[in-house]
């Protein structure tokens, strides 16, 4: 057979030599190795590298197969391997970037496109209702209100800057939809966070809290808002988490106006402001910008409280959070967390 020249291998990512070769490879398929890849599998044809793919969490990404053996099944393998691996590790809902032209080569592999960014990039997952059940369960939640409001957190953690953001923007509208990002990449896991909020906002009764799942600000929409890139690639990733949000949630529940805060220390975070100035409005939705809470002179941030943390300044935190994230930090449950900030400070 015209496969049996091709040997198999898994890539050390920790050699020097095989990332180099790697991405080298990739450079001439005009790609380039992410760097939140855990995995890479390659096909070699006398040492020479044919195709590769890689996984990265729940991401298949960087896939490319060589000119001289395209059409020839390499992607379906590629794919099929990588999506063993992902299921092993208990990874069962998987998303895949690629090229617009290239998309339908995962369909025939059951992969289904949710969102696109012409010329650029689009967004396939393996579940063919994955969206469906998601806008069925925020919807069931709350129900469709003409006239909402939403906020999209993070909360690393939930400050009194998120709760004025969030009492601002619930003094403004009938019903304000907080989404929370679910991903763990943060110093404070995605379990906490969302507890935080909910303490956090309980006095507001027009106020429902959603967790943002795999459709909002994700590894999978926007992979960019976890870690630095480029702003051509930032813009990239910005435009296909606002095409979910615009195209799917909005709609669903009636949400015509977002609110952010001012955006002073991440550069990640201003440009998807400036993006969601220039998108929002052309799918009838509102965006307000609302200018930080002070203290002292200077704008409350989770990114302060962390620094603090790391400081060993517990004490001045206070000034800086609800008294329901002060306790919890008092607590022995957020001993380990901050322990970790302490060793290892994190931007997000």
């Amino acid at each position: 057979m015209w496969y049996d020249d091709l040997s198999e291998q898994i890539v050390n990512l920790q050699s020097k030599t095989q990332r180099t070769q790697l991405e080298e490879f990739l450079k001439r398929q005009n790609l380039s190795l992410d760097s939140e890849v855990d995995y890479t599998i390659a096909f070699f044809n006398r040492g020479k590298m044919a195709a590769t793919g890689s996984l990265g969490g729940r991401i298949i990404k960087c896939i490319a197969v060589d000119e001289e053996f395209q059409n020839r099944g390499l992607s379906a393998r590629l794919v099929t391997h990588l999506f063993h691996v992902a299921y092993s590790r208990g990874k069962t809902h998987l998303f895949i970037f690629t090229k617009p032209e290239n998309w339908m080569i995962f369909s025939d592999l059951g992969f289904y496109p949710i969102a696109e960014v012409p010329s650029k990039v689009v967004l396939l997952e393996n579940k063919s209702d994955g969206m469906e059940k998601y806008l069925n369960e925020i919807s069931r939640e709350t129900g469709r209100q003409v006239g909402s409001g939403a906020v999209v957190v993070n909360c690393n953690p939930f400050t009194l800057g998120h709760q004025y953001l969030i009492e601002y923007a619930a003094s403004r509208c009938q019903t304000l939809h907080i989404f929370v990002l679910e991903e763990d990449k943060s110093s404070f896991p995605s379990a906490i966070r969302y507890r935080l909020v909910k303490e956090g906002v309980k006095h507001l009764g027009n106020v429902v809290v959603h967790w943002g799942k795999d459709y909002i600000i994700s590894d999978a929409t926007f992979p960019s808002y976890f870690i630095k890139k480029s702003q051509d690639i930032v813009e990239t990733h910005a435009r296909l988490d606002l095409e979910l949000f615009t195209r799917h949630i909005a709609p669903t529940l009636g949400i015509q106006k977002r609110f952010v805060g001012e955006e002073p220390y991440c550069q990640v975070t201003a440009i998807y402001n400036m993006f969601m100035q220039e998108i929002l409005p052309d799918h009838g939705i509102e965006l307000e910008v609302v200018p930080r809470m002070l203290c002292e002179g200077q704008p409350i941030s989770a990114s302060r409280v962390r620094e603090l943390i790391h400081e060993g300044k517990l004490h001045e935190v206070k000034k800086l959070v609800p008294k329901t994230t002060y306790q919890f930090l008092l607590s022995h449950e957020a001993k380990g967390i901050i322990h970790e900030i302490q060793a290892n400070h994190k931007r997000h």
